[in-house]
């Protein structure tokens, strides 16, 4: 039985007329009798009572007539869905992000993307770098935004850099200030009290890293919050975090750069190098490097 049948057998149902369903079909009438005897073999039934003049239902036809209407229905239902995904009226976006740029750069580009494609269903994951890298691998998400270059044994991921950003310190405006000098050296940092991240988050393994590249292991007084929790700590005077200068500029805390460029983080969009990333998802990515002013192969 094909689809082609179905909607012949309907259609001269309705008319009940060969020559008139013929011209609503814009087909040859020949052609729509043979269709008619060809569905009505494979049903071993006779769907029509011929008279001249006087085309009916049988009672095999009178059965199959709403279940072809449904089936023709269902059809058309299916074939809407689908168009309006292919042209973005519909879906779903799911994206990985630290906590750090949910608060910054995320909010405007969704904003961006969802005054263009208002249909589609919007997912956020907030998390450490490293997590939302596993995540990704792992199928959960369509696109992450993560810090660049992987860790060793990370898996297969394609990803475009899209910006570099500065870590600055931040502290309590209320606190005397981590050092006399306008800049901070990594030096700097020893023996002051700091608030650490939690595992996981890509904040944690810079700051640490480069403390022992100085030559010391930096002392926390609080560790294992959220960027939030982090900046409260802060904020309630329980020692310095090194954080990007995105976050810091929206933190109301004091504001301390490094020296130079000595500690800065690199973001990159990424997804899984063995699945394409559905159109909707395609489109979200393109928002993204158009949000920054980032050209493919730039990176």
């Amino acid at each position: 039985m094909q689809f082609q049948q179905l909607r012949y057998f309907a259609t001269l149902a309705e008319v009940r007329h060969f020559t008139h369903a013929a011209e609503a079909l814009h087909v040859a009438q020949p052609s729509l009798s043979q269709q008619i005897r060809a569905l009505e073999r494979e049903l071993g039934a006779e769907l029509f009572h011929r008279a001249r003049g006087n085309i009916t239902l049988t009672d095999a036809g009178e059965a199959l007539l709403p279940l072809a209407r449904q089936i023709l229905a269902d059809t058309e239902t299916a074939r809407r869905e689908v168009e309006e995904v292919v042209q973005l009226r519909r879906g779903r976006v799911r994206l990985g992000a630290p906590p750090s740029l949910c608060a910054s750069l995320v909010p405007d580009v969704l904003r961006a993307y969802h005054a263009r494609y208002p249909g589609i269903e919007l997912v956020v994951d907030e998390g450490g770098s490293q997590d939302l890298v596993r995540t990704l691998a792992a199928g959960g998400l369509d696109l992450a935004l993560i810090i660049t270059p992987l860790a060793v044994g990370a898996p297969a991921l394609a990803t475009t850099e899209l910006l570099r950003e500065d870590l600055v310190v931040v502290s309590a405006p209320t606190a005397p200030p981590p050092a006399r000098r306008r800049a901070l050296r990594v030096t700097d940092l020893e023996g002051l009290p700091m608030v650490m991240f939690r595992r996981g988050y890509d904040l944690r393994e810079i700051t640490t890293a480069a403390c022992r590249a100085a030559g010391f292991e930096p002392a926390f007084t609080v560790e294992g919050g959220e960027m939030d929790a982090v900046l409260g700590f802060v904020r309630a005077g329980l020692g310095l975090a090194v954080v990007p200068g995105m976050v810091a500029a929206r933190s109301g805390l004091r504001v301390t750069p490094f020296e130079g460029t000595r500690m800065r983080r690199t973001i990159a969009v990424a997804h899984r190098k063995d699945v394409a990333p559905p159109r909707a998802a395609r489109e979200l990515r393109a928002v993204l490097l158009e949000h920054l002013g980032v050209r493919e192969g730039d990176e």
